[in-house]
């Protein structure tokens, strides 16, 4: 419940914030500013290729939101496997409708390195990969034991993380886009989690309550 109010907060901040400017930031400038003098021709393919694997939107994000709900789930893969994939199209919606309010402008395109579209904020790829992060996250606390738990914990954060950055260093988006594009995925995890626990006390509660009378 803290971690959707301080999340919620930031990200209403930001927003009205943005909403209420004509041009970026101070810090998005700079930030972009620094990027566009400090991007090597090896980095630069380094960030594409992160930023091509796709896992930050299209087939590929849903394929792994889906083989993560399937791993998830203990029983019956394919509705663990048909749970990933609306939770992942669940949290695009409220994206989509915040970026088409704001209608935030990109970047310069003569700055990108790589092809983009739509608008700028909340970052498309910085949401949708930290959702399906912690869709990975959530299978392997559920499925993975042992001395690799910790790390495997950790890979899908960092990865999602890596390629929220590369929209950046490729000159795509604003550092406050990514930003809101990671308060995004945050506010969601908190509010799927609260949804769940009230869920499952809801229906602990019922059973409580139907073994009192049998």
């Amino acid at each position: 419940m803290t971690v959707l109010a301080v999340c919620g907060v930031l990200l209403g901040t930001l927003f009205a914030a943005v909403a209420t400017r004509a041009s970026p930031f101070a810090l998005d400038t700079a930030v972009h500013g620094w990027v566009l003098d400090h991007r090597p021709a090896w980095a630069r393919q380094l960030a594409t290729i992160v930023t091509d694997t796709d896992t930050g939107s299209g087939a590929p994000a849903y394929a792994l939101a889906a083989l993560a709900g399937a791993l998830a789930q203990r029983t019956t893969y394919w509705r663990g496997a048909l749970a990933g994939v609306l939770a992942l199209a669940c949290a695009q919606l409220p994206r989509m409708a915040l970026a088409s309010a704001l209608a935030r402008p990109r970047p310069p395109a003569a700055d990108w390195a790589a092809q983009a579209g739509g608008w700028s904020m909340p970052s498309g790829h910085a949401t949708t990969s930290m959702v399906v992060a912690f869709l990975l996250t959530l299978a392997v606390h559920r499925r993975v034991q042992g001395r690799a738990r910790p790390v495997l914990l950790a890979v899908p954060a960092i990865w999602a993380t890596t390629v929220g950055l590369t929209r950046v260093y490729l000159g795509m988006h604003w550092p406050t886009d990514v930003a809101g594009g990671w308060l995004l995925a945050a506010c969601w995890a908190a509010s799927a989690t609260l949804l769940v626990l009230l869920w499952r006390r809801r229906a602990d509660h019922a059973l409580s309550t139907e073994r009192q009378y049998t």
